[in-house]
Order: structure tokens, then C-alpha cells, then sequence
């Protein structure tokens, strides 16, 4: 019976050191390094350069929807185009991006645009500049010195996965790049893998799936460093976050052994 008791508190004492090394090494490799943090990872002191890469101007397609503002030396002649929401003292520089959706002129779904007086405009695969171009010749025999100013109101851009604040945000930038939408977003998580971020991309009637490594120093200078609108970003998880600290019970566990080594001890 002596020997059998013995032979008890032998392997429990076993069991209970293989649990809290098991948990020790648990613990060390769901560690997140200052590595797994780190933007472009470069080795190289001082200054590099990175060429930027040309960004083609944006073409319209049907369902975006523009703010038109056409200014004359005949006012009320040019209030004709106002929009049926809008009103005649409207200060545009302080249009929040959804308000300015109400006041937005749609691109329908054959890519034309229906305005007063000029009509049906086919303005699909025309850059901005291209249509106020055309905007503002068609209203030179219409209004006295025509300006037309053109922007796009649907700039949007989702963001989601291992980010603080993961959403649908909006941007009135030309030139947003992938670092400005992730700051827009709160930053990434410690638990985000920055090796492995997703852009999802409509080009052409396609969605199309590109894989970008953000510590990459050459990221400053690929083609999918800036965004286009309507870019869906995905930033996917650490095989770490499994056995993080927010989600394994470590503190429950580790009760349980200081526990058992009270009880080994008061037995023994």
C-alpha cells in the first residue's frame, strides 16, 4: 500500500510538471514578435526610393453616381440644373459623402447620365475630366460661359478582418493608398498576418482576387499599392490568434495547477 501510494504521487507530480510545460511552451509560441508588427521589412539603411506606379485615371460605369455643379454668368439660367434636392445657396465643400449621395446624378444601367434640358449623356468608360469636358460643351450654346465641375460621389472602400475598426468608409482623395485605408480603419490588430492581405477588385465585369504582402518594400511601388473605389480589403488572421491569450483560458488553467501542487503538497 506504501509503495502504491508512492507510486501515485509520483505520476501526478509527473502529470502536473508535462501540463505546465505543455502550457509554458503554449504560451511562448502564441508570443506575438515585434516582427509579426512590422510594416515593409527592409534591411537597408537610409534613403530608398520607390518609382510610383502610374494609376490610370478612373472610368465611369453604370450605378456611379456623380455631384454635378455647373456655374454661370446667367444664375438663374444654370438653376435649371440643380438637382430636385438640392438647393441654390448649397455649399459643396461641406457635403458629407452619403448627403451628397441624395444630390448625385446616377449613371444608369446603359451608362448614360439624364440631365435637364441637355438629356440623355453617354458618359460609361469616360474618365471625370473626359465628361465635364463633354458637360460643358454641350451647355455652350445653352448658358452664357459654362462651368462644369464633376466629381464622383460613390468613393467607398470595406475593410474587414484583423482591423480595430473594420467597416464601409467612404473617401473623396483621388489618390488613397492601401496604408491610408488601413489607418482609416484603426490600424491592424496584433493578430493580423500583414504577409497575407486580400484585395478583391471589380475590373471589367470581374471580380478579381490579388494577395499582397505588406512587408514587402516593393509593395511602395506595385500597381495595387492605391486603391480604386469599391476595393474590398481583407486582412486575414496569425495561426497565433488560436492560442492567444483573449481566447485561451490560461489564467482558469493555471489556477488549476497551483491547485494541485497545494494538494501534492499538503498529501505529501
Amino acid at each position: 500500500m506504501i509503495m502504491k501510494a508512492y507510486l501515485l504521487k509520483i505520476c501526478s507530480l509527473r502529470n502536473i510538471i508535462l501540463i505546465a510545460f505543455f502550457l509554458l511552451i503554449t504560451l511562448f509560441t502564441s508570443c506575438v514578435t515585434q516582427r509579426n508588427v512590422e510594416y515593409i521589412k527592409d534591411k537597408k539603411a537610409g534613403t530608398v526610393s520607390f518609382t510610383e506606379p502610374i494609376i490610370p485615371d478612373y472610368k465611369l460605369k453604370p450605378h456611379d453616381e456623380l455631384l454635378i455643379q455647373i456655374n454661370s454668368l446667367d444664375d438663374e439660367a444654370a438653376n435649371v440644373f440643380l438637382n430636385s434636392n438640392n438647393m441654390q445657396s448649397l455649399n459643396y465643400s461641406y457635403i458629407d459623402p452619403y448627403g451628397a449621395s441624395l444630390l448625385a446624378y446616377p449613371v444608369d444601367k446603359e451608362g448614360y447620365l439624364l440631365l435637364p434640358v441637355i438629356g440623355s449623356v453617354l458618359v460609361m468608360d469616360k474618365t471625370l475630366e473626359e465628361t465635364r469636358v463633354l458637360l460643358q460643351n454641350s451647355l455652350k450654346n445653352i448658358l452664357n460661359q459654362p462651368a462644369v465641375t464633376v466629381k464622383l460621389v460613390n468613393r467607398y472602400v470595406s475593410i474587414l478582418g484583423e482591423v480595430n475598426s473594420p467597416g464601409h468608409y467612404p473617401y473623396t482623395k483621388d489618390k488613397l493608398s492601401i496604408f491610408d485605408a488601413i489607418g482609416i480603419a484603426g490600424d491592424m490588430t496584433e493578430y493580423a498576418n500583414r504577409e497575407s492581405v486580400t484585395l478583391v477588385r471589380n475590373e471589367n465585369g470581374e471580380n478579381i482576387r490579388i494577395n499582397l504582402n505588406l512587408t514587402r518594400p516593393d509593395i511602395l511601388s506595385s500597381g495595387y499599392y492605391n486603391i480604386r473605389p469599391n476595393d474590398i480589403i481583407y486582412i486575414k488572421p496569425l495561426r497565433k490568434k488560436f492560442w492567444g491569450m483573449r481566447q485561451f483560458p490560461f489564467s482558469v488553467v493555471l489556477s488549476a495547477i497551483t491547485t494541485g501542487l497545494l494538494i501534492y503538497n499538503v498529501v505529501k
